[in-house]
């Protein structure tokens, strides 16, 4: 399970098929982010695999809900329920770490049966992007920062999340903000997530002990905006199917416990040009005018986009004003209050740090909307606001405070669809506007708690 990656220009499917035999692998899991980054997918014999068997799977799927609904508007999914491909990404052909038996898995692209890209699927949204970039001789850079929970198993869901018991018997229960105390606590399955790392080819940088409660986070390296959106991906992944393991869960929601600090998915980008020169520092070291106009863009086009970065009711819990919790896109040098900060660095590394999304944000969604914007921005050449000093949180909350408004905003938006395209946002809509309806036919405990005596 810890042989190296085939390289996919040195992949040659009878050399594959040699290589399932000897390693006893069964099984490849074909496998594609849906619409809110969740894996889905085919588990395909590893001999149909090696030998490149066509796999097909519903249009509908990328975009099914949470709730495990499906849109009914015919004009985005037709009754007929047509198929898609799905065509494996052989770069991203690795072990799976946590398999019981050799097995592989392969992130794939879902491509209409005409040869063109899914429009629904949200690797196809974040490629699109890319290439209009590429269009232009340049390339984006991406680092995430991910930020989650790891809680006791959880089998009543009508009962709060809360922390497990690490190896001393007890479960952690004060601040414990940079302690490696606490993050050794839960070690053997830190242990055994490194090596998935190590095996899944995901470049992680530093590992912090958060400020909440068994709340931590992980940076991911630096790097090409595709390859970190897969380890984004892959990361969620193996976290969740490791702690299952551990009797825990990994826990990726924007607000999962009553009171502590919410969960992130903060994104560093820059551009370089053909040269690998950073766009945004010129010569002398200064920014130069696109950093200032992709600033721009950003602030111009991220409140669209809200819905992307808060995909979830739950998201929106996390916009606390006095909170490290951003609340409007002001931005700053080396200002963690605001939605858009630059980071004190050399010119080589002069970047933007985007921090409104959330934990729970699809990563090649969230990363598609910021490098749209971006790009919009220095194609149209619009200008920022000045930069701020000073907590951010007291200019005023002026981006979405709840899920219903975001989605309004969205639907009313013409700029959506023309980053990302018309035919995604309408499904996307539809979808969350599902997900709307049945979190509204569900009574909450605090409905119960104060209305059912006070109404």
């Amino acid at each position: 399970m810890t042989s190296p990656t085939l390289r996919p220009d040195s992949i040659e499917r009878g050399d594959l098929a040699v290589r399932f035999r000897v390693e006893g692998v069964r099984d490849v899991e074909c496998i594609f982010p849906d619409v809110s980054g969740y894996p889905r997918g085919k588990l395909m014999p590893a001999a149909s695999f090696a030998r490149g068997a066509e796999l097909r799977i519903a249009q509908a799927i990328p975009m099914q809900c949470v709730t495990g609904d499906y849109s009914l508007d015919d004009a985005i999914f037709p009754d007929a329920d047509p198929d898609v491909r799905l065509v494996p990404d052989l770069a991203t052909l690795k072990p799976v770490p946590w398999a019981s038996k050799p097995r592989y898995l392969a992130i794939h692209d879902c491509l209409e049966l005409n040869g063109e890209p899914c429009a629904f699927a949200p690797r196809s949204v974040l490629k699109a992007v890319l290439a209009r970039y590429e269009a232009l001789g340049l390339q984006p850079v991406v680092a995430p920062e991910i930020e989650f929970y790891l809680t006791a198993a959880c089998t009543d869901p009508n009962e709060p999340l809360v922390p497990p018991r690490g190896r001393g018997g007890r479960a952690e229960a004060g601040q414990s903000a940079f302690s490696l105390n606490m993050l050794n606590e839960l070690a053997p399955f830190w242990d055994e997530f490194h090596a998935a790392l190590d095996t899944l080819g995901i470049a992680s940088d530093t590992w912090i002990h958060e400020v909440g409660l068994t709340q931590y986070e992980i940076n991911l390296l630096h790097g090409n905006a595709l390859a970190v959106a897969d380890q984004a991906f892959l990361f969620k992944y193996a976290a969740k199917e490791i702690a299952l393991k551990h009797g825990l869960n990994a826990v990726f929601m924007a607000k999962p416990i009553e009171g502590q600090a919410g969960s992130s998915m903060h994104l560093h980008q820059s551009i370089v040009d053909a040269n690998g020169d950073n766009i945004f520092s010129a010569a002398d070291g200064s920014a130069t005018a696109r950093f200032h106009h992709y600033i721009g863009g950003l602030q111009a086009y991220m409140p669209d986009l809200m819905l992307i970065y808060a995909p979830f009711i739950n998201s929106f819990r996390r916009y606390v004003a006095g909170s490290q919790a951003p609340v409007n896109l002001h931005w700053g040098e080396d200002n963690r209050t605001t939605g858009l900060r630059v980071p004190i660095s050399a010119p080589v590394a002069r970047r933007v740090e985007n921090r409104i999304a959330g934990a729970d944000a699809n990563p090649y969604l969230a990363i598609a909307a910021t490098l749209a914007a971006g790009l919009a921005g220095m194609l149209e050449e619009l200008a920022p606001t000045a930069p701020i000093t000073g907590n951010a949180s007291d200019h005023g909350h002026d981006l979405a405070r709840a899920f219903i408004v975001a989605h309004q905003q969205m639907a009313a938006s013409t700029s959506a669809p023309r980053l990302l395209g018309a035919g995604f946002v309408n499904a996307y809509l539809s979808v969350k506007a599902l997900e709307h309806e049945s979190f509204m036919r569900e009574i909450s405990a605090w409905e119960r708690r104060f209305l059912l005596p006070q109404a």
